[in-house]
């Protein structure tokens, strides 16, 4: 069943008589419960189009439609709460609040959704119990990577967003962290949109949506995708 809908979205931004169509007429549908990639070299709009769908900024033409809603009409009120109670969202750089420990940054979350799991749960789920009391810094960057992904899980989303997710890690990390993304994310049944330049991280999605130059160039269905384990780095 569909969750998301575009239907000929544009974003166009201007700079005095310049004006970039970040994204132009772009349509398609992601499927609830699925993994997918979307797909595409530096400046090819992919991360406008998570923007867009994260209900961070709005399309100057068209229309998306979430579980039934156009968020393209909504209010900033109305975006505040969908981006607070339907998605949820894991970046490169973990942006995690550095005054606050681990349990602090996740328990944070139950603030602004009605729906939060539990903070200590989330943080077991991602192997780092014994890091409650610790403050980011004192994290590597793939444990820090780890505890984003339980913040963004803990606020319980229907769909999750990541921009370039294991940008940041080392090759080994990053494997770790995707395996982790798949396994919490699929426990949980939410929808994955991954945004990468990685082709080895396509060979791992149920849909591979290929973006260049704000066009869809292609939408490929994957019966069987690879594991992480199967992919070779």
């Amino acid at each position: 069943m569909a969750i998301v809908q575009f239907e000929n979205v544009s974003k166009i931004y201007t700079s005095g008589d310049h004006e970039l169509r970040a994204l132009d007429g772009v349509s398609f549908t992601l499927d609830e419960g699925k993994f997918i990639v979307i797909l595409g070299p530096s400046g090819a709009g992919k991360s406008t189009l998570l923007n867009l769908l994260g209900g961070l900024d709005i399309p100057n033409e068209g229309r998306i439609t979430v579980s039934g809603v156009d968020i393209s009409k909504l209010t900033d009120n109305e975006l505040a709460d969908y981006r607070a109670s339907t998605v949820g969202f894991v970046f490169q750089f973990y942006n995690l609040i550095p005054t606050l420990t681990v349990y602090e940054n996740i328990k944070l979350v139950s603030e602004i959704s009605a729906h939060a799991l539990d903070a200590k749960e989330m943080i077991g789920k991602v192997g780092l119990l014994d890091h409650l009391n610790n403050f980011p810094s004192e994290l590597s960057g793939g444990e820090q990577q780890r505890i984003s992904i339980a913040r963004a899980l803990c606020k319980n989303p229907k769909i999750l967003l990541c921009d370039e997710p294991t940008g940041a890690l080392d090759s080994e990390t990053g494997v770790m962290v995707l395996k982790l993304l798949l396994e919490m994310a699929k426990t949980y049944g939410k929808t994955i949109v991954i945004v990468t330049h990685n082709q080895n991280i396509a060979k791992m999605a149920d849909q591979v949506i290929r973006v260049k130059n704000g066009k869809i160039r292609s939408i490929e269905d994957q019966d069987n995708p690879l594991s992480a384990d199967e992919v070779e780095w």
